[in-house]
C-alpha cells in the first residue's frame, strides 16, 4: 500500500516522554526498512502538529501518557483532517482515565477489583474506607505504573494518596488482587498470544518495566487452550467497551482461583523491540516491521 510520508508522532510532553521517543524511533527505522515514507517528529505544541498537518499524509501516532495518549492530540487530528493510527479521540480519553474505564467495564458487566476514588470533592475519608488491604493507589490519568505504590495498612495510605497526588488531582485506590499478572495485545481484532508477566517486585512497577534485567516474560503462556479463549473474549470485549480501534494491549490479573480482573486498556502501548505488543506478535510469526505496517493499514479501516 501507499501510505504517502507518514508522520511518526513521538515524544510529547508527558512523563513517559523518554519512552515515547525510543517507541517512535524504532516505529520509524521498521517502517523505512518496508520502504515506507517515513518521519519521525518530536510534537509537543498544536503548532507542531499544524505543521505535521501540512507535510504529510497520515501519522503513526507514538505517544505515550498525557497530551499524546489521551484524545488531545487525536482531537486536533481529527480537526485537521489527518488520519492517524490506534482509537479515536473519545476511547483515548476514556482508556486514559482509569476510574472511568472502570466504570464502564462494570456498567458492561466485566469484572475489575473494587475501588474508591479521592479528589478535591471527595477526600479521603479513613472512617469510611471498607477496602481490605493491601490495595494500590494509582494517579487516574498516569502510565507506565508512574506515581503507583502499593500500601499494606491505613497508617501508609495517606501517605501514598498524597504521593500520587503530585501526578494527578484525581486519584484510585484499588484492591490488590493477589495471582499471576498478565497483557494481552490487540491487533486488529486479533487478539495475540497472551503474556505472563513475573517480576521480584511487588508488582510490575515503573523500574520492572523498563529497567530491571531480571523481569520474565512469558509467551506464549502455561494457561490451558479453554481458558485462554475464555479470557481473550474477555479482553476484546474489553476492548471494544470503551470503543478502542486498531490496536492497544489490555492488562489483567488472574488472582488464586484463576479468575480474571481487568486492570487497565493502553491504546498506544511501548513499541521499541522489547515492548509487549511487538512480544506477543513475535510469538504469531509477525516480525516487528511487519507489525508496524499492520498498524499503519489499519487506518483505512478507520474510514
Amino acid at each position: 500500500m501507499d501510505f504517502g510520508n507518514v508522520a511518526v508522532l513521538m515524544g510529547g510532553r508527558a512523563a513517559e516522554r523518554e519512552v515515547s521517543l525510543n517507541s517512535g524511533q524504532a516505529v520509524t527505522e521498521a517502517l523505512i526498512a518496508q520502504g515506507i515514507k517515513a518521519t519521525a517528529v518530536d510534537v509537543s505544541s498544536l503548532y507542531d502538529l499544524i505543521d505535521v498537518a501540512k507535510q504529510y499524509d497520515c501519522a503513526f501516532i507514538a505517544l505515550h501518557g498525557r497530551w499524546g495518549e489521551d484524545g488531545v492530540v487525536q482531537a486536533i487530528l481529527d480537526d485537521l483532517k489527518l488520519p492517524y493510527t490506534g482509537s479515536g479521540m473519545a476511547a483515548s480519553a476514556i482508556a486514559m482515565d482509569k476510574l472511568r474505564t472502570k466504570w464502564m467495564w462494570l456498567g458492561a458487566g466485566l469484572s475489575t477489583p473494587k475501588f474508591i476514588w479521592v479528589s478535591k470533592q471527595t477526600p479521603l475519608n479513613l472512617a469510611e474506607f471498607t477496602i481490605p488491604f493491601p490495595v494500590i493507589v494509582k494517579p487516574t490519568h498516569e502510565g507506565s505504573s508512574i506515581g503507583m505504590r502499593k500500601v499494606n495498612d491505613v497508617s501508609a495510605l495517606e501517605e501514598a494518596v498524597v504521593y500520587a497526588q503530585q501526578f494527578d488531582s484525581e486519584v484510585l485506590i484499588e484492591q490488590w488482587i493477589t495471582g499471576r499478572e498478565y497483557t494481552a495485545a490487540i491487533l486488529n481484532g486479533e487478539v495475540l498470544p497472551l503474556i505472563e508477566l513475573k517480576t521480584a517486585h511487588e508488582f510490575y512497577d515503573f523500574e520492572a518495566k523498563y529497567c530491571s534485567n531480571e523481569t520474565q516474560y512469558l509467551c506464549p503462556c502455561d494457561l490451558d487452550g479453554a481458558l485462554q479463549s475464555t479470557l481473550k473474549t474477555i479482553v476484546l470485549n474489553a476492548f471494544n467497551v470503551i470503543g478502542a480501534q486498531g490496536w492497544g494491549r489490555v492488562d489483567f490479573m488472574l488472582d488464586e482461583q484463576n479468575r480474571p480482573w481487568l486492570i487497565e486498556l493502553n491504546t498506544v502501548p511501548g513499541m521499541t523491540d522489547h515492548s509487549l505488543v511487538p512480544m506477543a506478535a513475535k510469538a504469531t510469526g509477525r516480525s516487528f516491521e511487519t507489525l508496524v505496517v499492520e498498524i499503519l493499514q489499519a487506518i483505512d479501516l478507520k474510514k
